[in-house]
């Protein structure tokens, strides 16, 4: 049975809940044209169709074709999936992951934090879009980078919370443009390499500053930074 008026509404809610996220992240307009292909007929009309109001219609589509044509559709129009960023690389061969650029993968944030307050409702916690992250980690298709980062934020949306989280999103994160894993950064003709967002082990952010190449380590997979004088925001 089709349900496209509690599928609308459900949608509509998550796009507010993602446009509310990106205002306090300082990127409203993204939130303003975030997923407005679902409301094309290629994705509404799955989405009605297989609508349960506790998970994506996406995955009811698989279970009916083996796999999801909205899906497909919805990856390859909006930019803040990181299924979106594959290409084909002369070099390596094959397909690989493309490294998504700063602003999409903010947006993919909010956009994670906003789907999992809409499907789980009152139970809710900050720990739940790292624990989401998590249990797909071993197979996700996405740039090594990017995962860190979405790594990153959803560890400090846990233990430091929503607001600051999105304080340091905002005021740190987004001006520096760029990010990096520092164990694959070039350093500087001085030996230095620049911190920017990169956070400590514990997720605490770093102000913008020059750190010695010496100084940052790459530990299984996560960074962690050394530095002689401990300073906080």
């Amino acid at each position: 049975m089709s349900h496209p008026i509690k599928h609308f509404v459900t949608i509509t809610r998550h796009r507010h809940r993602v446009i509310a996220h990106c205002a306090k992240a300082g990127i409203l307009w993204r939130g303003l044209l975030h997923d407005l292909s679902k409301y094309s007929p290629h994705e509404f009309i799955v989405g009605a169709r297989f609508y349960t109001g506790n998970k994506s219609p996406n995955e009811g589509e698989r279970a009916d074709k083996g796999y999801s044509a909205a899906w497909m559709h919805h990856k390859g129009r909006n930019k803040h999936h990181f299924e979106y960023w594959t290409d084909y690389d002369p070099k390596r061969g094959g397909v690989w992951p493309v490294k998504m650029p700063l602003v999409y993968v903010v947006e993919m944030f909010c956009d994670r934090v906003a789907a999992d307050k809409i499907y789980n409702g009152k139970n809710y916690s900050q720990a739940h879009p790292l624990e989401y992250f998590e249990r797909g980690k071993g197979v996700r298709v996405i740039h090594p980078e990017t995962s860190q980062l979405l790594e990153k934020l959803l560890r400090m949306l846990k233990d430091d919370g929503e607001d600051a989280t999105f304080e340091y999103i905002r005021k740190i994160l987004l001006k520096e443009k760029e990010y990096y894993d520092i164990g694959n950064k070039t350093a500087d003709a001085d030996g230095n390499i620049p911190v920017g967002f990169l956070l400590s082990g514990t997720g605490a952010p770093l102000p913008t500053q020059k750190l010695p190449l010496g100084k940052a380590l790459c530990r299984e997979g996560a960074i962690f930074m050394t530095v002689v004088i401990s300073i906080r925001l």
